[in-house]
């Protein structure tokens, strides 16, 4: 399903919120554009990852959560930490390790978080690791009666690993209300979509896990709004998981030091003309949303905001040394307690008590169907599958071994398929892959590998612990301990019989 701007998702949204979209991308690309010259001022410590181009990406789907709602967002998703709350002079002074940023200048890039006001989880440098944690976030906050989303982003490249899908088949499974939006900006790295996935949209990935997804454009800011508020409102409602690919284009290299020359120019040039704030400004223009006044003053707003923003992060000073030794452990710094908003009698004995034994009618519908209509192998009323006979071949070239006989194949079938099939004597055991049977004769034949003789140790009249008993190897031939030389005298005495150096 693919989402484009229409008039009913406007409707959803006030003159104010879509002035507000513009606001939140256009803060994020300046805020960018500024870190980038204070990277080349050497006034950035740390890496420096842009997102130009995909701030609609985070810009959408972040608008679309309420406050209670938890993200982890990943180093291109500046645009969602601006919505959420945090100020420009965050960024800026963590990027540049300064003492006034949220890690105190313990950290160089985006590495840092708010668990306790915004709901902000810290990004993992592991790819896909936060999937799973937010799907656990998701579902501590249903348990705690907090009504909650949780929502996280993954490129392309992060959709590939083993986290990915690990953390997907158990929100899956948990019906955790958690929203993961896939970045498909094309490049993974160096490597593009096509050399590291078999399909053409991520989103695919979601039908393996039952996980309902959709496709959006991720260069139309409020075609990923309604994606991404459609995805949440089913989670809110209790039809959780969802996912939301939106595709894009990371318009710049990996990072800074990358210039991303690997790319064609082409692809470069079609992005180019459909940058998002470029296509989203043209569409306040045509829909009379604001005249050239409101932008202007959106425009003047930002950049005496940064001003500000930027000064107080260069102003500010650097950790302290003795810093380095503090925080390393939690020392009781912070209180770590369940904000409950339900009573917990909800979750407790008797109420939360369940029949551990499952029946038929817990099962889903497939299992019930099979069971009461037989397993296809013990069902009577089946029909028999009959094996075509093999016919001649048009040209010896292509000549093929003919079918085994059915009595060869009936061990290679299941048993759904091998119907008709004469059985197999069940006097001759069968042995399944990994381990023999149990069958009396088995165990009494020598082909059991417990009738053969052991390896692990010698004859039983001899033994590697030890010497044999008439000599001992902690003595001389003579009886003698090895403590003395031959005529009896200590080797800590010299031949004088002096006492030697100790």
């Amino acid at each position: 399903m693919t989402h484009s701007v229409t008039q009913p998702a406007t409707q959803q949204l006030t003159r104010a919120q879509l002035l507000d979209l513009y606001y939140y991308m256009q803060l994020n690309r300046q805020l960018e554009e500024r870190m980038v010259r204070l990277f080349r001022q050497n006034k950035i410590v740390g890496g420096l990852y842009s997102s130009l181009g995909q701030e609609a990406v985070s810009v959408g789907t972040c608008y679309a959560l309420e406050k209670r709602d938890w993200i982890a967002p990943m180093i291109r998703n500046i645009g969602a930490l601006l919505v959420k709350g945090v100020p420009p002079r965050d960024i800026f002074t963590q990027h540049m390790a300064k003492f006034t940023s949220p890690t105190l200048g313990k950290d160089g890039t985006s590495h840092f978080g708010d668990l306790k006001v915004r709901h902000i989880v810290s990004p993992i440098s592991m790819l896909g690791d936060l999937i799973p944690v937010m799907t656990g976030v998701a579902m501590a906050g249903r348990y705690l009666g907090q009504h909650i989303v949780a929502l996280t982003w993954i490129g392309d490249g992060g959709s590939s690993t083993g986290a990915f899908h690990e953390g997907l088949g158990l929100a899956a499974s948990q019906r955790a209300p958690f929203v993961l939006i896939i970045e498909n900006n094309q490049w993974a790295y160096s490597t593009p979509v096509s050399r590291q996935v078999p399909i053409q949209n991520l989103a695919d990935r979601g039908a393996a896990y039952g996980i309902a997804s959709a496709i959006v454009d991720g260069n139309d800011v409020v075609a990923v709004y309604q994606a991404a508020k459609e995805a949440v409102d089913e989670c809110r409602a209790g039809r959780g998981p969802r996912l939301v690919e939106v595709k894009t284009m990371r318009m710049r290299g990996h990072a800074q030091h990358d210039p991303a020359e690997y790319v064609p120019k082409e692809m470069f040039d079609y992005w180019k003309a459909r940058d998002p704030i470029t296509l989203y400004e043209k569409y306040l223009t045509e829909n009379k949303i604001w005249d050239a006044a409101a932008k202007s003053e959106i425009d003047a707003r930002i950049e005496r905001e940064l001003d500000v923003e930027q000064k107080f992060a260069e102003d500010s000073p650097l950790p302290p040394p003795e810093l380095a030794e503090e925080g390393v452990y939690c020392d009781g710094c912070h209180k770590i307690e369940a904000d409950w908003k339900r009573a917990k009698s909800e979750v407790s004995p008797p109420k939360s008590s369940i029949d551990p034994t499952w029946r038929l009618k817990d099962l889903p519908a497939y299992t019930q169907a099979a069971i009461t209509g037989g397993n296809g192998a013990k069902n009577p009323a089946q029909k028999p599958v009959t094996v075509p006979a093999a016919t001649p071949p048009a040209s010896p070239a292509l000549q093929k071994p003919a079918p085994a006989p059915a009595a060869e194949r009936a061990e290679s079938q299941p048993e759904h398929l091998a119907a008709g099939v004469a059985a197999e004597d069940p006097t001759v055991p069968r042995v399944p892959f990994g381990r023999g049977p149990k069958d009396k004769a088995f165990r009494q034949s020598p082909e059991n590998p417990q009738n053969k003789p052991a390896y692990s140790r010698a004859p039983k009249e001899k033994s590697f612990s030890r010497a044999p008993l008439e000599k001992s190897f902690s003595k001389s031939p003579r009886q003698k301990s090895f403590g003395k030389n031959a005529q009896g005298k200590p080797f800590t005495k010299n031949p004088q019989d002096k006492q030697g150096r100790r």
